[in-house]
């Protein structure tokens, strides 16, 4: 995988210490929602401003670097953008994971039922995941 570094240079992004700080937070955790990450981004630098996590993560956004994930009846998260692929919820603890697996057959299917162009989708399944399963 390419340096922090390198990413942000790739995505024509400025690299200054909150952003190499937010892309690692983004790395570590996979899926992580604005006020997670302030709060994380606090220990490090302890006067960046809410506005300050926001500008970024935007700014990130429209350059492709990352994206902004809606879940149903939760606060969105954000991730790196990567290979297509959907989202597991856990219905009890919450967890987010990445399943890949073909999503092009449905949205070709959803395109040629509905007439739509897709642009852009986010397919999210809702579950318990196996660890709640156990307990």
């Amino acid at each position: 995988m390419k340096g922090t570094a390198e990413l942000l240079k790739e995505h024509q992004l400025k690299v200054t210490p909150q952003r190499l700080k937010i892309v690692k937070m983004l790395e570590k955790h996979g899926h992580i929602n604005i006020e997670d990450l302030y709060k994380e981004m606090l220990k490090e630098f302890p006067s960046v401003s809410l506005a300050t996590i926001y500008k970024n993560i935007n700014q990130m956004i429209e350059s492709g670097l990352i994206q902004e994930v809606k879940l149903p009846e939760t606060k969105s998260v954000y991730e790196l953008i990567k290979e297509p692929h959907l989202h597991m919820v856990c219905d009890k603890c919450h967890k987010v994971e990445d399943i890949v697996i073909g999503t092009e057959k449905i949205i070709e299917e959803a395109e040629k039922v509905s007439g739509y162009i897709i642009n852009e989708s986010f397919i999210t399944l809702r579950g318990i995941c196996p660890d709640c399963q156990k307990r």
